[in-house]
């Protein structure tokens, strides 16, 4: 499905990331990747995921511009051009995001924003250039974006922020026949995920809760990233999926 396809992967971390699950399912689809860890402590692990895939591995600090600049001259020169984005990265401190919205310093916030949200239009600026044939834009956002999720807390409203960008992104890129998407999958033990507050308990009540009665997995978010980046789901844009066993259809 994605023969001749090329992308990039931001936020590879570990083997129960989604970047992760996403860049296996799209390495089976017949993607070539390209994947990004953050630092060189996270190096060692990222090599040894990139190599099970045969990916290029590159490392970029999305707080850091020139990184991020100097990210996309690397996969011109690899490529010449670029077919799909996937950002897979979150970030807030876990003591802020464990007290309430109201008390939350600006400081922390701001950073959160910065990494959570803007990262991802710093990413499409430079990513259009290299997309003259059109091509697709993905982050991943959570419920708690659109509903009061419980120990969610400053992250909310700066996913909300993402899912508008993204509606906004689509708008503009349009033109450009580059599609824009988020994915919002269910609650999942993942690295971003460690810093919530009481997460056992609360992955054990989105079981309960779920109509699928169960968790779903990073390949299931994988699986979906795969359709949004192929000729399949040409005719949309715009759009923030969930991946959640419709857990957000009762909560």
């Amino acid at each position: 499905m994605l023969t001749g396809k090329k992308g990039l992967i931001i936020g590879l971390a570990n083997e129960n990331s989604i970047a992760f699950g996403c860049a296996k399912i799209l390495k089976q689809q017949g993607a070539e990747l390209i994947l990004t860890h953050r630092s060189e402590k996270s190096y060692k692990q990222a090599r040894f995921l990139a190599n099970e895939l045969s990916a290029d591995l590159y490392q970029c600090d999305v707080t850091n511009q020139e990184n991020i600049k100097q990210l996309f001259p690397y996969i011109k020169k690899k490529w010449q051009t670029l077919d799909f984005v996937i950002h897979s990265l979150a970030f807030a401190k876990p003591r802020e995001l464990q007290g309430r919205l109201v008390d939350t310093s600006s400081q922390a916030f701001l950073q959160a924003m910065d990494i959570s949200c803007h990262s991802f239009l710093r990413i499409a600026q430079q990513a259009e250039s290299l997309m003259p044939n059109g091509g697709s834009l993905i982050s991943m956002s959570y419920l708690g974006a659109q509903k009061v999720m419980k120990n969610y807390n400053m992250m909310g409203p700066i996913k909300a922020a993402l899912e508008a960008s993204i509606k906004y992104l689509a708008v503009e890129l349009a033109e450009k026949n580059i599609r824009v998407y988020g994915i919002s999958p269910g609650l999942m033990p993942t690295r971003a995920a460690t810093g919530i507050k009481n997460l056992d308990q609360l992955l054990a009540a989105t079981t309960r809760k779920s109509p699928m009665q169960r968790i779903i997995n990073q390949e299931e978010v994988g699986a979906l990233a795969s359709f949004l980046v192929s000729d399949f789901a040409s005719g949309m844009t715009g759009q923030t999926l969930f991946v959640d066993g419709g857990y957000n259809l009762i909560n």
